[in-house]
């Protein structure tokens, strides 16, 4: 599943996300979801979240 739709992602999952430093080489962190940030349904970049580790990025894959 890709991480676009909220509905998709639900705390406690791994997903694999892109920090903000690595958008333009796209590498993936893994890891599992303390907190959903981005409160609109769905975003064409991916949804933001909150991994355990601290670390935030964009959903890309569930």
């Amino acid at each position: 599943m890709d991480g676009t739709k909220r509905s998709h992602i639900k705390i406690g999952a791994t997903v694999q996300v892109v920090q903000k430093q690595d958008q333009r080489t796209g590498k993936l962190t893994e890891g599992i979801v303390k907190r959903i940030l981005t409160n609109s349904p769905e975003h064409h970049h991916g949804i933001k979240v909150m991994l355990e580790s601290g670390i935030v990025g964009r959903v890309k894959e569930v």
